[in-house]
């Protein structure tokens, strides 16, 4: 599985913060055999949000793409608004369940407003910005993330359970 990680955040865009989240979000993907092929760090603005998602999408390098940072409420978190204008479908049960697992943890995860979806043959999740929201998000949706790759890479029939929904 071929994967992105994409940060978003004003801070770490200028220099003035560490991503540890986009670091974590490789360490994990690792432990699924995914091979990291682009990271890059872009300000809170959707366009340079969307451009970057649209333009890994259609590469047909990337498998998956995974996001941190910018899900929350304030006013400059506008990933979900920058994917939504990306994806063509879009795949709500991820989100319900991180945001299910992440509400085992903290009330607070009832704010994530974190989106995934599909576009062409690749898969974009959003995750929180904070390390501990990435690995707690991840990790509930990463045993489910290569067969949702192998779905969207059509090497998976359609008699396979779930497919059709």
């Amino acid at each position: 599985m071929r994967a992105g990680v994409l940060t978003i955040s004003d801070k770490a865009s200028r220099g003035e913060r560490v991503d540890t989240s986009g670091a974590a979000i490789a360490e994990l993907l690792g432990t699924i055999g995914a091979s990291i092929e682009r990271t890059d760090v872009v300000p809170d603005e959707a366009p340079q949000i969307s451009d970057t998602l649209r333009s890994w999408a259609d590469s047909g390098e990337l498998d998956l793409i995974i996001t941190t940072g910018g899900t929350g409420l304030s006013p400059r978190d506008v990933t979900p608004e920058a994917t939504a204008e990306v994806i063509e479908r879009p795949a709500p049960g991820l989100g319900e369940l991180m945001r299910s697992e992440g509400l085992k943890h903290t009330p607070m995860a009832a704010l994530s407003r974190g989106v995934a979806g599909v576009r062409g043959r690749c898969l974009i999740v959003n995750l929180p910005g904070s390390e501990k929201g990435v690995r707690e998000s991840l990790t509930a949706v990463i045993d489910i993330l290569p067969h949702a790759v192998e779905i969207l890479r059509g090497r998976v029939g359609d008699h396979t359970a779930g497919s059709d929904e």
